[in-house]
């Protein structure tokens, strides 16, 4: 799922609800980074964390 995610796409964190919204900045191989609104930018191992898209 997170192969499909492009830079500036709304994302949560499943496993972080508190993190709030996120919005992706960049995706480099397995690597996400994405800023979300209560902690800042935070890089992702997409193998990992399947990222929750919000529509």
């Amino acid at each position: 799922m997170n192969e499909f995610l492009t830079p500036g796409q709304l994302v949560h964190h499943p496993g972080q609800p508190d993190w709030g919204l996120g919005q992706v900045q960049s995706v480099v191989a397995d690597k996400i980074t994405v800023n979300f609104e209560n902690v800042g930018k935070v890089v992702i191992v997409g193998t990992l964390v399947i990222l929750q898209l919000v529509n």
